[in-house]
């Protein structure tokens, strides 16, 4: 279909829409955008992948609405992969990780995530209380979601990891 957006579009999208946001380290939000989308291209994503990686906080973090992404001229599978990434206010872990581990597609762009997220060099700017609590998050969503260490295998990329279910 002609009329969705391209890679390149939603990057601007996303580009845009974070363009004021900045991380807890005081970097340009869009830094770890494109960081994820990166890792999701590196561990052999499909182009889907990364366009729900440049979207992957969107919704979570309002800068993009739900009805903005129902709307959005893009495939289904990548709306699907967005709203499995997004962390709803008050939402178990449990559930967060049990629904990305449901959406095809959605674990390989959460593991890219997490890298970046628990990134040492990343990780180091921050004060040492907030560096402890975020490392333990994020060994605990990768033990839930059944993550270990290196590159995933290829059956990961665009699959829902169902011998994990």
């Amino acid at each position: 279909m002609t009329d969705r957006l391209t890679l390149a579009a939603v990057e601007a999208v996303a580009r845009e829409a974070h363009a004021t946001r900045t991380d807890r380290a005081g970097r340009p939000y869009a830094e770890h955008l494109a960081a994820v989308a990166e890792g999701v291209r590196v561990r052999g994503g499909s182009e889907e992948q990364i366009a729900a990686a440049w979207l992957h906080d969107a919704v979570e973090d309002d800068v993009l609405s739900a009805r903005w992404l129902a709307q959005a001229p893009l495939p289904q599978e990548v709306k699907d992969m967005v709203l499995a990434m997004t962390k709803w206010p008050g939402e178990a872990l449990t559930s967060y990780t049990g629904r990305i581990l449901a959406t095809p597609g959605a674990l390989l762009i959460k593991e890219a995530d997490l890298a970046h997220n628990a990134d040492p060099a990343r990780l180091a700017s921050l004060d040492p209380a907030t560096r402890t609590r975020l490392a333990a998050k994020y060994a605990q969503t990768r033990r839930l979601l059944g993550l270990g260490g290196g590159t995933p295998p290829p059956d990961r990329k665009n699959s829902a990891n169902p011998e994990r279910r």
